[in-house]
């Protein structure tokens, strides 16, 4: 591909994640506000699950369509539907709209992040990826300090609406390079197409909507009807996939020690990390009583972590073997967790922000050693299902820690409000993260009504930290190996036209 091509499409590519990252960082600074505004305590988490809910169950579904038809219009079609829930986002009345937007953007996430990493992993080999990875980062790196700021710039000095609204511009960009730029491969026009595994799409999005409504409400009639469905459709999905000619959740990759093992990880990772993160502004914003911009800059560190960490790691990957350096991320990731709980003292703001960057080191570590890992192992024809896959989990590990830590926050806050003598239906819990008000000495800002939400809160983080001690379990039984036997070994066995080897375990 000439050079100049290639400089476009790295260019789209670089927009695609700068947005992606922009994205997760400026909404979480801005939800306090936003919950304020249009209330709704009660349905904070699902402004973030129901996003992660669509772009979660639709990543394989975008990986194997694009397998099939190429990467280009599948890359159009998802950032058309993120650009459309993106203004109907900012748009919203209502807290009802609002989620609802979030359900189309969602639906467009699901394939515009994935699809960056699969057109990466086409565009370069291993060794131009480690050697550019610092490209890359950076883009995360200036985001994870632009986002935050901006994001409580937006709601401080405009409107939240503009939070949704500044993804506009850098989306059409991207696409219009994109497209301008990507060809795909020529594909054989002799040979049929296989049939898109739709049923597999839709039992796996119901599987996770009803594990969602199960675990959000546990200890009601409700709650164990939902996780006896979700049990029921799973089955039914497993049945479905080992049976479907090209099936949307490839089942027969996870027969893979290393794939199998990343995609655990990336489950219990992404539930600690972005489960966590997700409550991080809302403590910095009610308990500590900060505006939306400082709440947002406490997120800085992790993001900054992670960039740093993930140029740091790719070079290392050249040299040190990708479990090696997992486990060392994990290991940091884990601390940071444990100090995450601790946050409440009198080291409070410190402790939490140094935390936030251990995690970030621990997720820019051990991360990338996997996706590279993976990448460099399944065969090219499932390039895009195996990386989307990988990212599904990541992604439904957050879906599902952001869902469960939201009925465990009200669990605690209204049990900790009636230990304390107050009914909970008589407080406004919106007054608790209304950031615009400034009512400081009403009584729905008391110190005892913080001390409660703070003890609500440090609940989340030791579930976070719950999620990445098993983190680091599951990372601990990754098979050994060096990248570059994992990348050898893959093209003598596309030359053999034969299965390429599992990795070697210890």
């Amino acid at each position: 591909m000439p050079r100049q091509r290639v400089i476009v499409i790295t260019l789209g590519v670089m927009l695609s994640l700068f947005m992606a990252s922009m994205e997760s960082t400026v909404v979480a600074t801005a939800m306090p506000t936003i919950v304020s505004q249009l209330g709704g305590l009660s349905t904070y988490s699902w402004v973030f699950s129901v996003y992660m809910l669509t772009s979660t169950t639709t990543v394989p579904l975008y990986g194997k369509l694009s397998d099939i038809y190429g990467r280009r219009p599948i890359y159009a079609i998802a950032m058309t539907l993120f650009l459309i829930g993106s203004a109907l986002c900012g748009m919203s009345q209502s807290m009802g709209q609002l989620i609802a937007a979030r359900a189309v953007q969602g639906l467009g996430a699901g394939g515009v992040l994935p699809l960056a990493f699969i057109i990466i992993g086409d565009l370069f080999t291993f060794e131009q990826r480690a050697r550019i990875q610092g490209v890359f980062s950076g883009v995360w790196g200036v985001s994870s300090v632009i986002g935050p700021l901006l994001g409580g710039f937006l709601v401080d000095q405009v409107s939240w609406h503009w939070v949704f609204y500044v993804n506009i511009i850098p989306g059409l960009l991207a696409l219009a390079l994109v497209w301008r730029a990507w060809h795909d491969r020529p594909r054989p026009t002799s040979t049929a197409r296989p049939k898109i595994d739709y049923l597999g799409a839709v039992l796996l999005t119901a599987s996770v909507i009803a594990l969602l409504i199960g675990l959000g409400s546990l200890g009601t009639s409700v709650g164990w009807v939902a996780l006896a469905a979700a049990a029921l459709l799973f089955i039914v999905l497993a049945y479905v996939e080992q049976r479907a000619a090209d099936p949307v959740l490839p089942l027969t990759l996870f027969r893979q020690r290393l794939f199998a093992v990343a995609c655990l990880h990336g489950l219990l990772a992404g539930w600690g990390m972005f489960g966590s993160a997700s409550y991080v502004p809302l403590y910095v914003q009610a308990v500590l009583g900060t505006s939306a911009t400082v709440a947002g800059a406490a997120i800085m560190p992790m993001m900054l972590a992670w960039v740093l960490a993930s140029i740091v790691g790719s070079r290392l990957l050249l040299r040190v073997g990708y479990r090696t350096l997992s486990v060392i991320g994990m290991v940091l990731f884990t601390i940071g967790a444990l100090a995450l709980t601790q946050s409440g003292g009198a080291f409070g703001a410190p402790l939490l922000l140094g935390s936030m960057a251990l995690m970030g080191v621990g997720m820019g570590l051990s991360i990338p050693s996997f996706l590279i890992a993976v990448q460099s192992t399944v065969p090219r024809e499932t390039l895009g299902t195996a990386t989307s896959t990988l990212q599904f989990s990541r992604s439904i590990g957050g879906t599902l820690g952001v869902s469960v830590m939201g009925a465990l926050l009200s669990a605690r806050l209204a049990s900790g409000l009636l230990a304390v003598g107050l009914d909970p239906s008589s407080v406004s819990l919106n007054d608790l993260i209304d950031p615009i008000a400034q009512t400081a000495d009403a009584p729905a800002f008391d110190g005892i009504l913080r001390t409660v939400l703070a003890s609500a809160i440090q609940g989340v983080f030791w579930l976070a930290f719950g999620a990445a001690v098993l983190a680091l379990i599951a990372t601990i039984l990754a098979p050994a190996g060096q990248i570059s036997q994992l990348a050898k070994q893959r093209s003598q066995a596309e030359t053999e036209h034969v299965p390429p080897p599992l990795p070697i375990g210890d």
